[in-house]
Order: structure tokens, then sequence, then C-alpha cells
């Protein structure tokens, strides 16, 4: 009797354990079945920068991120700042935003340059902001005060100005902001990390099982 119990019990932990581990196959295989990479983050903005009455030009190579395909993720997510927000083809007034939550702030330290009510650097110098000379930021068309923790939204227009500018000055400089980012955002980018996605691979399957 105490035997037949014996073997009984050892037959529920047998049933229970293969169950267990049936189980977790199938949850794996479900997870390897259906997993599928995260819809790419791309879309643009647009942005001038006057200092001094002029427009800068953003000329040279540290300006642009031509590889950022290079250094994307499994998930199609860049790994590096400059990756995730950047500007390309020498095109200096279309920002790429390609990750959630990239402020102006991240954009701006990508290039080199920073701003705040305080001051303006620039590649070159720093420009601080006093009684004759103020940094000045319009988003959309309404003042605000600071743009570094404000996330880049699609089809944005910014601008910022240094300087001693009028009123009417800043509205004409505002009205100088581009507005193709809408261009660009139905445009493919063969530079982006969202392009280089495509259905996941075996590796990218199981790479993503826990």
């Amino acid at each position: 009797m105490k035997s037949k119990l014996q073997n009984i019990v050892k037959s529920v932990w047998f049933i229970a354990g293969v169950s267990f581990v049936l189980g977790i196959l199938l949850i794996l295989a479900i997870r390897f079945a259906s997993y599928q990479l995260e819809e790419a983050v791309h879309y643009h903005a647009n942005f001038a920068v006057y200092i001094n009455n002029q427009r800068e030009q953003f000329v040279g190579p540290r300006y642009y991120e031509e590889s950022a395909a290079s250094s994307c993720d499994l998930s199609g997510h860049d790994t590096d700042l400059a990756g995730r927000v950047h500007m390309h083809g020498n095109v200096n007034d279309v920002v790429h935003a390609e990750d959630h939550l990239v402020t102006w702030g991240h954009f701006f330290q990508s290039i080199g340059w920073a701003f705040d009510e305080d001051y303006a650097k620039t590649a070159s110098q720093v420009l601080l902001a006093d009684n004759q000379n103020k940094v000045t930021f319009m988003l959309n068309g309404q003042p605000v005060e600071d743009i570094n923790n404000l996330i880049i939204e699609s089809e944005d227009r910014l601008l910022i100005n240094y300087g001693n500018s009028s009123h009417d000055q800043l509205d004409a400089y505002y009205k100088s902001v581009a507005s193709t980012a809408g261009k660009y955002n139905t445009t493919p980018d063969p530079a982006s990390c969202g392009a280089s996605k495509s259905s996941p691979t075996f590796s990218d399957r199981l790479k993503n099982l826990f």
C-alpha cells in the first residue's frame, strides 16, 4: 500500500514537472513565433538659428550624420545620441528624430551647440545674454522660455535668435524657417535605422525569447 502511494505521488510530481516544462516550452514557442521588431521611429522637424542677424548655415561634416544605420540595434534604435537625432545630406534646416523622447537639447548637443536664456554656445564661441543681446526661442509661432527639455514633435518649426533683434525682425526670421518636414516624413530615408529594418531574423527571435 505504501509503495503504491509512493508511486502515485511520484507519478503526480512527474506529470506536474513535465506539464511545467511543456508550459514553459509552449510560452517560449509563442514568443519565438510572434516576436516582431519594434516599429521604427523616424520623423522630421524644421529649425533656423540666427546669430547677430546672420543665419547659421551649419557648414561642415561635423553637423551631419551619414551612417546612422551602421549603429542600429536589434530593435531598430540607434545606439548613440547623434544617431537618435541629427541632420544629414547637407540639409541644414531639417532635423531627423529617430527615437522616442528626443529633445531639442539632445539635438543641439549632438552637433556641439547649446542654448538657454543666458547664453548661446556655437561651435567656436559662447555668447552671453545681456541688456543688449538676448537669446530668444520661438516654437510653432509662439515664444517659449527654454527648448532644452522640449521633445521634438513631428513638423515642429523652431527659431533660435541671439542678438538685439526687433519684434519685426524676429517675425521675419520665424517666417524664414522652412516647413519641409512633412515632405521628409513621406520620403524614404536610406540612412536611417528604420530604413534598415526588415522582418526579424532567427537570431533576433532567439535573443529576445527571455
